[in-house]
């Protein structure tokens, strides 16, 4: 409580006190403060800091010849090191031009399947005729903001061959038009349809695995986190893809990394767009680091030496582990954020393919 003096006065420490409490409060670096939609990342509160402890040194410029030539394209471009949300999917677009040919594929094919808000897009490629083909259900990456069934059909069109799988490709709501948990219930209503359609398509619902690089890596972890929670449907296997798993960017590899691609601000921008400030930013369903692990799939991930992600992605298949679910992990020493769709200028990209493909033809016949 404040007095007041003889002379009619408010003790002035009353308003030091409050003014010192404000200003010293401190400020988080979460992207949440911006507030959903923002592009600005001067409206957000600050950068990340390293954490305490020795840091490991810093990534090195990418040297690889191949690497150097994608930069000087982008370069060119005007795309590299974006900073608002139009940048970022304006970059995201760019990355097109690197994927090589697309492979033939048996069959493909767009359908409109129901979902929460509408019906959800999703494509299927089909490697052979026949049915009983294990499913992969594929989450493209953009940041949550860009991405769609086009950006991501060379690649996929690749696994299916390489894995003789069927693979259905999910386009799911974007950000800021679509906040969290909009992506997260598209994802999880697109692969229970796959597990209750899958004889309809000429899938194994005994089989199906899922997988994403980037914002679609989040969305796989989650939706194995969902389909345990929930009881249902089986999924036998999780490919994370550089994924992005914690909202709070806080890791060495954030504080350090050099990535031309996915850069400090553009990530924030992107995790502004998609989760409301309302939303708590440890909700496991929006950041599955913060997850309980036990009773998921087995899971393999992919990530490179240099990309800002690299320690979230370490440290959750540590966790991973540590719950007692077989994990792997490829970490790329020379690549760059977002090779698994330069398939057709990086030979990471093409070992990339390869290695997925083969991980997941083996969990496929474990699982038979």
């Amino acid at each position: 409580m404040c007095r007041k003096t003889t002379n009619g006065n408010v003790f002035f420490f009353c308003l030091t006190f409050v003014l010192l409490y404000f200003l010293l409060l401190p400020l988080r670096a979460s992207p949440q403060a911006a507030g959903p939609g923002s592009d600005n990342p001067r409206n957000l509160p600050g950068q990340p800091v390293a954490p305490p402890g020795t840091p490991p040194p810093p990534p090195k410029e990418p040297t690889d010849p191949q690497v150097q030539a994608i930069i000087a394209k982008m370069s060119a471009a005007g795309v590299l090191r974006p900073q608002t949300l139009e940048a970022a999917r304006k970059a995201y677009l760019f990355y097109a031009q690197f994927a090589g040919p697309a492979e033939h594929v048996f069959r493909v094919e767009d359908r409109q399947i129901p979902g929460p808000a509408g019906n959800i897009p999703i494509r299927l490629y089909t490697p052979r005729d026949g049915g009983g083909l294990p499913v992969f259900v594929f989450f493209h990456g953009g940041g949550f903001v860009t991405g769609n069934l086009d950006t991501h059909d060379p690649p996929l069109r690749a696994i299916a061959n390489r894995c003789n799988c069927l693979v259905v490709s999910v386009g799911y709501r974007l950000a800021p038009e679509h906040h969290f948990p909009a992506a997260t219930d598209d994802a999880f209503a697109a692969t229970k349809w796959v597990a209750s359609h899958a004889v309809e398509i000429g899938g194994d619902a005994n089989r199906i695995a899922v997988g994403g690089d980037g914002a679609g890596g989040n969305l796989a972890a989650v939706v194995t986190l969902m389909a345990r929670d929930q009881g249902g449907p089986r999924l036998v296997y999780q490919v994370l893809i550089y994924p992005i798993l914690d909202s709070l960017m806080l890791t060495h590899s954030w504080v350090e990394s050099h990535d031309p691609i996915l850069t400090n601000d553009a990530m924030l921008v992107q995790w502004a767009s998609y989760v409301p400030v309302n939303t708590n930013p440890a909700n496991p369903y929006a950041s599955p680091l913060n997850a309980d692990l036990h009773k998921l799939p087995s899971a393999f991930m992919v990530t490179d030496a240099a990309d800002p992600l690299l320690d979230e992605d370490r440290r959750y298949t540590a966790n991973l582990k540590t719950a007692g679910v077989q994990a792997n992990e490829v970490v790329y020493p020379d690549a760059i954020h977002g090779f698994f769709l330069m398939a057709g200028a990086l030979d990471a990209g093409k070992k990339c393919l390869d290695q997925i493909g083969a991980a997941l033809k083996q969990a496929f016949q474990q699982a038979q």
